[in-house]
């Protein structure tokens, strides 16, 4: 099924900006196949018996972007795409963390970034979702162009020329950023940071 066409998406952003309260409800088939890829990418990334399921993902998402703020503070598409990406890694780690409440420290969902980032944990297990979600809000401290461009090219699945449009830099800026942000990140989750 093709994609809706960014002019599309971005008109239909600016309606919700201006109050129109019927433009959310005619974005979400626009963009309802991008997001579906995203969570289906997301969820090949968990453990195989997670109980939330990509369909689900992408409804929690779009109601966290739609709701108050959310879809009209969204500039185009390749910006919505990107809220949706942090959307679903907030959901899918408010996700893990209720269930870790509940089984008081119970089994660890794990998400492999060897293949993104060329990551795994320093015995080669795969990581753990919140290990990575805090190894982020590290990176964001000290650089916050890093950890985006980190959630944009793994969470929500661009490439280095969407990550420079989504963040207005430009694609040797993204090369370089990619590649400090990844060795970073590998040190950091191997425990050398």
């Amino acid at each position: 099924m093709p994609w809706a066409e960014p002019g599309d998406v971005t008109v239909l952003l600016a309606r919700a900006r201006e109050g129109d309260a019927g433009a959310a409800t005619r974005l979400l088939p626009l963009v309802y196949d991008q997001l579906r890829a995203l969570a289906a990418s997301y969820m090949r990334r968990e453990r195989p018996d997670h109980t939330l399921q990509p369909t689900a993902l992408v409804h929690e998402a779009f109601l966290k972007l739609v709701g108050v703020g959310g879809a009209a503070a969204a500039r185009d598409r390749t910006h919505f795409l990107a809220l949706a990406a942090r959307a679903m890694r907030q959901i899918l780690v408010d996700h893990v963390r209720a269930r870790r409440c509940e089984k008081r420290g119970g089994g660890l969902d794990r998400v492999t970034l060897e293949d993104t980032l060329g990551v795994t944990g320093s015995d080669g297990s795969r990581l753990d979702l919140l290990d990575l979600d805090r190894a982020l809000d590290r990176l964001a401290e000290l650089d916050e162009r890093q950890s985006r461009m980190v959630e944009l090219r793994f969470f929500a699945g661009l490439d280095g020329a969407e990550v420079a449009a989504a963040l207005g830099l430009s694609e040797r800026t993204v090369r370089a950023d990619w590649r400090m942000a990844r060795a970073w990140l590998k040190r950091e989750l191997r425990g050398g940071g």
